[in-house]
């Protein structure tokens, strides 16, 4: 974003390229444009399932030591 908006030319020296991007950032946050997410969280549990723990029975009523379990 920065790159595109802001940095798209070179800039004489570093106190030149703080002012830049000071003045990008203030802009930036004076619109208060939010994130676009693509998916929401349920979408991201789905697809990222594989990196979510799998927690059995006796560990969820809390006994038992945490640790993943094998089954996909």
């Amino acid at each position: 974003m920065l790159a595109g908006q802001c940095l798209d030319r070179r800039l004489a020296d570093r106190a030149t390229l703080e002012r830049e991007v000071t003045a990008w950032q203030a802009a930036r946050n004076r619109a208060g444009r939010g994130v676009n997410w693509r998916f929401t969280t349920e979408d991201a549990r789905i697809k990222l399932k594989h990196l979510y723990p799998q927690l059995r029975n006796d560990e969820l009523l809390g006994r038992g030591v945490w640790r993943r379990s094998t089954a996909s």
